[in-house]
């Protein structure tokens, strides 16, 4: 019997205490979407790098408005705007999940140890939360801008192993519904903790350098809660993994502890160091055509190649609208700050809610049918989106109706999302963590193409409207390629 199975309890697959330890995961992580990504960092960045408002009379409205007057960003001697810094500071970040997100899954595949691979994400992530507090102003935004992608890179790169552990954990018929919860968890985690963070700073705070200063606290309030929740996971999830006999004679870079060894039995640190190195090019070599062979293993089997096809195109237009809201928002609409966030928050409400409704209605009409009707009312709110006027005077609440069908069906997309393909994989792999590194970089992949498309549009044209429109064509593609998933009939309904 191998260590793995040793570490292992006997009963993984739907163990109530394990299905929730990997739930709560979420309400620890999901703080980061919310705090750092959607609403207060980026409003944050924002008054840091505004120089000062200037008034602007809007013949459209009869009203003037407060138009920020933003400092430039440097750059090896070039100018640029502080919002197209960040949005590149994200793109770098997805670039790094995509690259090392083969590589590490391979090597967690290899040695049996994913878990602790989750760990060091999840620590990254939640330091790097903390470290944000160290932003303080134009003479060190390169310092926030790199806490903000080693974040990035600790919140995505956790999500790699934290996914690839549902088909380990639970049985296909309990899939939908554990990852409904977990996505659930999570969104009820991070409205929690904004409400507590906009409490400190809206009620608290006296004055504009005390918002600033509450605001920092809030990074350390993120970084300290997902931390602190994550180790009721590391606690109760098992260690799962195929751990492999042909290791190197200590790994010296995973173990730190080894890096004060001498190594004389082993013919010496360096020596030591020099089999670690081989071990990792090694890896590094096959991970990559792992990636790519996996790809092609999955895209033969019709159902996972059809799913993943549609997958790749919906995400586009998903992600895309979900990273760029809170700028659609203040750009398109002129919506107040306190409007925009609370507006987030309704939508994270609405998510929990969209996550139950869409977990239990996969019972009802399948997971293909529920993923048509989501993808459906994501192109119902682009079309809305772009028709979306500041000169009528209803345009507030018409973004209210928009934000309304986002929310419902934000999380009931994600959440079946990631149970489908856990249910279309083979049963009892070892290779989970490869296949969910594969759906993983797809995803990131769509990001990076959807986000370069809506920015492009953005500057040719000037409108973010057209760019929001112009992702109906990626959910088109998405809602037709998921009608080819072959489902299973049984007493009349659909068990995919």
């Amino acid at each position: 019997m191998s260590e793995t199975e040793n570490r292992q309890p006997k009963n993984i697959k739907n163990n109530p205490k394990i299905m929730k330890a990997w739930a709560v995961y979420d309400w620890a992580n999901s703080v980061y979407s919310l705090v750092i990504t959607s609403t207060i960092f980026p409003i944050y960045y924002s008054i840091l790098t505004t120089a000062y408002e200037k008034k602007e009379y809007v013949t459209e409205t009869k009203q003037w408005i407060d138009v920020p007057v933003r400092h430039m960003i440097k750059i090896f001697g070039e100018e640029y705007q502080p919002d197209a810094v960040y949005g590149y500071s994200l793109t770098i970040s997805f670039f790094i999940v995509v690259l090392l997100s083969p590589f590490l899954s391979s090597l967690a595949d290899t040695i049996g140890n994913k878990k602790s691979f989750l760990q060091f994400f999840c620590y990254l992530g939640a330091t790097s939360c903390m470290g944000l507090a160290m932003f303080t102003g134009m003479h060190n935004v390169f310092l926030g801008l790199l806490f903000s992608i080693t974040a990035s890179v600790g919140f995505w790169g956790s999500l790699v192993f934290y996914n690839s552990f549902l088909p380990d954990i639970a049985t296909p018929d309990r899939q939908d519904a554990l990852s409904a919860r977990g996505y659930v968890y999570g969104y009820l985690g991070s409205v929690v903790l904004v409400v507590i963070c906009l409490i400190l700073i809206q009620v608290f705070a006296k004055g504009a350098a005390q918002q600033l200063l509450f605001t920092r606290i809030s990074f350390l309030l993120t970084g300290a809660w997902w931390f602190g929740f994550s180790q009721y996971t590391f606690k109760h999830l098992p260690q799962f993994g195929d751990v492999k006999d042909k290791l190197p004679k200590d790994l010296v870079l995973l173990n730190y502890k080894n890096i004060f060894k001498k190594h004389e039995e082993q013919g010496g640190f360096f020596e030591v160091l020099k089999d670690n190195m081989s071990f990792y090019k090694d890896i590094a070599k096959e991970s990559f055509h792992e990636l790519f062979k996996v790809g092609g293993e999955l895209f033969k089997d019709r159902n996972l190649k059809f799913f993943l096809s549609s997958f790749f195109f919906y995400s586009v237009g998903m992600q895309t609208i979900f990273l760029m809201a809170t700028l659609f928002g203040k750009s398109e609409i002129n919506l107040a700050q306190d409007k925009l966030i609370g507006t987030l928050l309704v939508i994270q409400i609405e998510a929990i809610i969209g996550a139950v409704i869409f977990s239990r209605l996969s019972k009802r009409i399948g997971n293909r049918n529920v993923i048509s009707i989501a993808i459906f009312l994501w192109i119902v709110a682009c079309i809305w989106a772009y028709f979306l006027n500041k000169e009528n005077p209803t345009v507030e609440y018409q973004f209210y109706g928009v934000a309304a069908v986002v929310g419902l069906v934000m999380g009931g997309l994600q959440a079946m999302s990631r149970s489908t393909y856990s249910k279309l994989l083979p049963e009892n792999s070892m290779e989970n963590t490869t296949y969910f590194s594969f759906y993983d970089v797809l995803e990131k992949i769509a990001i990076i193409i959807g986000t370069f498309i809506f920015a492009t549009l953005i500057e040719h044209f000037n409108n973010m409207r057209i760019a929001a429109l112009s992702m109906t064509l990626f959910f088109g593609a998405g809602l037709v390629l998921i009608r080819f998933l072959k489902v299973k009939m049984r007493k009349d309904r659909e068990t995919l």
